[in-house]
């Protein structure tokens, strides 16, 4: 048996990606173990526009209990029954190596000290919660050196955040929504790789970037119970969107997959707006943009662009490479260059771009008022990898103290 040293401190820093769904998650069928309703599609988005970035330490020399630090504030990860349930199901795991291979320092039994920062506003809509629980779950993973893959730990990371077993994998990911009570095959799969489909882009339009009125949990417990919609939704109409859009992926048809997106978006809100009392995600600027992606693809007589949202209001625009100037070039001139956010390894399509892309002559006079009025920032993104491995920047010191990013 090897006995930590008492002053050493064992650390792994991972980055994990933001996952926006196409095909939407909303509904649980067991709530302790974060079983959906239906299954679920998503694009993992590039990190070098947003990523959570996670440091798991543990140590003797710790406080008896775990710790965890979001974004430079302690949490409480005692009243967390999800924290405590990734942690409970990745200690097992590392106890079953001490207990097959006795020379392995019993790191289980240590407390742990976990420190997170995300580069994104958190619980504004833009799935700060998958980003977060997939990089806690890959980050004490790589700590405890488990052989488990991602699609196994994605079986953990549901237990945190839903969404987070999406964001373990990079490209196009399913969550299959499983059959079993258990909730063994409820888990991520990769449907296709970032290489299969590289010239997806992603613009998104901040809207907001304060907490959600509704919670995404509350939300989906009012939808469950109250909505007329909601089961029709889960048990036909999502199913065959599921098979659709992933054959729009694999043939990397854009129209298709864009007509699914807007279809699904437009399907999850009208839930919404079908429980009791309704529940309003979406604003006056949602709207707006819906608007705007519609005038785009009409002026230029085609599918160039696709909207979805999830729970908030902030709207993410979907299309390809080719079509950044169309797209994001009519954004910028409704916007102005000087608002925030068009930096970046996304915007050098752009960067010398003066004229829109669609004359705004074609698009709403309204919607263009309201977006300038209700847009704070943009964000200019791609589909991108999975989580990453970090060995030369942490968020603990070698001694066990807090750094910042």
């Amino acid at each position: 048996m090897t006995a930590p040293s008492d002053t050493k401190v064992f650390r792994a820093t991972t980055t994990a990606p933001v996952n926006i769904a196409v095909i939407k998650y909303w509904g649980k069928r067991d709530a302790t173990l974060n079983l959906p309703t239906n299954s679920s599609l998503s694009v993992t988005l590039s990190q070098r526009s947003l990523r959570t970035l996670t440091t798991a330490s543990c140590s003797a020399k710790y406080p008896t209990a775990d710790e965890l630090t979001l974004n430079g504030k302690p949490q409480d990860i005692q009243s967390s029954k999800r924290t405590l349930a990734c942690l409970s199901a990745l200690r097992s795991l590392r106890q079953e190596l001490e207990a097959a291979d006795s020379s392995l320092p019993k790191l289980s039994a240590l407390p742990l000290r976990i420190v997170s920062e995300n580069n994104f506003p958190t619980a504004a809509g833009l799935a700060s919660s998958a980003a977060g629980f997939a990089a806690l779950v890959r980050a004490v993973a790589d700590l405890y050196q488990l052989p488990q893959s991602p699609r196994d730990l994605s079986r953990i990371a549901r237990q945190g955040s839903g969404s987070a077993c999406r964001s373990l994998m990079g490209g196009y990911v399913a969550w299959r929504a499983g059959t079993l009570a258990d909730g063994s095959d409820s888990l991520a799969e990769e449907v296709a790789p970032e290489s299969h489909w590289p010239e997806m882009r992603a613009l998104v339009l901040v809207v907001s970037a304060e907490k959600k009125d509704v919670p995404s949990t509350e939300g989906m417990q009012t939808t469950v119970a109250t909505s007329g919609l909601f089961a029709t939704r889960a048990e036909s109409v999502v199913p065959e969107r599921m098979t659709a859009i992933e054959t729009a992926i694999q043939n990397r048809d854009f129209p298709a997959f864009a007509e699914i997106t807007m279809r699904d978006s437009n399907g999850f809100h009208a839930t919404c707006l079908d429980s009791w009392p309704p529940i309003f995600y979406m604003n006056d600027v949602s709207r707006a943009a819906v608007r705007l992606v519609h005038d785009i693809n009409r002026a230029v007589s085609r599918t160039a662009c696709a909207y979805t949202f999830d729970a908030g209001p902030n709207a993410v625009i979907y299309y390809l490479e080719k079509d950044s100037e169309l797209v994001a070039g009519t954004v910028k001139a409704i916007l102005g260059a000087g608002s925030e956010g068009w930096d970046g390894p996304f915007y050098e399509p752009l960067k010398n771009l003066t004229a829109p892309g669609v004359a705004l002559d074609k698009v709403d006079p309204r919607a263009v008022e309201v977006l300038k009025e209700g847009v704070s920032r943009v964000i200019l993104t791609g589909v991108g990898e999975g989580p990453v491995s970090v060995k030369d920047h942490h968020l603990v010191s070698e001694t066990g103290g807090i750094l910042s990013s």
